[in-house]
């Protein structure tokens, strides 16, 4: 099945419950079902950041894949680069369903699932198994249990285990889903936290870039001290944002008021100026990672030009399917030429200089 093909299907998938429809998607591609993406990337695409090289900078964020269980296929679809995860010390069920909600009208999703995933060493086991070299570059994003975890514990110990298989690790503060868990971004536990893993990282002979993944709704003066206390630990980038708690009054849906995380085109405009404020703060000290609402080439470019090296996508890809990885691609590569960018790396931030 090519994924033009799959992505005719996914009006078929709408009728099912949004969380029954997401786990047939994740054992088609598992099973090999969604094809690959033909021909090379647009040579325009490839970029580096925190020292690694990308084919291109359009990523699948975290919570698609959340036990690695199609890794490979999905870095197939296209993506310069796939996050599995989240993944936490123990397996835990998550919250009860129904817990993933379709805002179609909003072109959005709320979730509230809760870090439901098959724990640490199931996931290990999936990333380990992996053949090398892969197509793409790996992202595994950790968190803690919902019960009897330890941060200061729990994260150097999930980012030792995954250290050798994971190109990246990303360390997840920020979901909504977990009580209490996003006060872990606060200035003095999440330095606390970034103690931890940078004692845990100097004793390890391989040591993948770490980021932290932020909310799009910390307080006007919360960012600063977020990015000074990354920036000062040898955190390597941000991730920018997570889901919202937010809920504009443009939505229409009648899931609007579900408890949980709102993701999709309603959090661009959000997300992307949280983004423009993390890149004048950061002062080139910390690559970003944009994500929220990206749909479209264009969506994608312009947060690049707020300040993104790279960009992830996870609602509109749960819409559209994996013919939208190639589209944005080819609408990136010519907005790029359009405005006389030779490589993506020219664009960051051009939208963000100043203020």
């Amino acid at each position: 099945m090519i994924p033009r093909l799959a992505s005719a299907l996914m009006p078929l998938m709408r009728a099912l419950d949004a969380e029954t429809a997401h786990g047939l998607a994740l054992r088609a591609l598992a099973a090999g079902l969604a094809g690959r993406e033909a021909g090379p990337d647009d040579p325009a695409l490839a970029t580096t950041a925190f020292g690694l090289s990308f084919r291109n900078p359009i990523g699948l964020a975290a919570g698609f894949d959340k036990d690695a269980v199609a890794v490979l296929p999905l870095m197939r679809l296209g993506f310069g680069f796939v996050e599995a995860g989240t993944v936490t010390p123990r397996p835990q069920a998550g919250n009860p369903r129904p817990r993933l909600f379709r805002l179609e009208e909003d072109r959005a999703v709320i979730n509230r699932m809760g870090f439901n995933n098959a724990g640490l060493e199931a996931y290990r086991a999936r990333l380990a198994a992996l053949p090398r070299p892969l197509p793409a570059v790996l992202g595994a994003n950790i968190g803690v249990n919902k019960e009897g975890a330890e941060p200061e514990r729990d994260y150097p110990a999930l980012y030792a285990a995954l250290a050798p298989f994971a190109d990246y690790v990303t360390v997840n503060v920020s979901s909504p889903n977990t009580p209490g868990f996003r006060d872990l971004q606060g200035e003095a536990r999440l330095a606390a936290i970034l103690d931890a893993l940078a004692a845990a990282r100097a004793g390890l002979a391989k040591a993948p870039p770490l980021l932290v993944k932020i909310a799009p709704d910390l307080a006007e003066d919360a960012l600063g001290p977020i990015v000074e206390t990354c920036a000062a630990r040898g955190v390597a980038g941000l991730i920018v944002s997570n889901t919202t708690v937010a809920r504009p009054e443009t939505l229409r849906s009648r899931h609007r008021g579900e408890a949980g995380g709102l993701s999709g085109a309603p959090l661009f405009a959000r997300s992307t100026e949280v983004l423009r404020r993390c890149f004048r703060l950061a002062r080139g000290r910390l690559a970003l990672v944009g994500v929220g609402g990206v749909a479209t080439g264009a969506d994608a470019y312009a947060k690049i030009r707020a300040g993104a090296a790279l960009v992830q996508i996870y609602t509109a890809f749960a819409y559209a399917g994996p013919a939208l990885v190639p589209r944005i691609k080819a609408e990136l590569a010519a907005l790029l030429r359009r405005d006389g960018f030779a490589r993506v790396a020219d664009a960051v931030g051009a939208d963000a200089q100043g203020g």
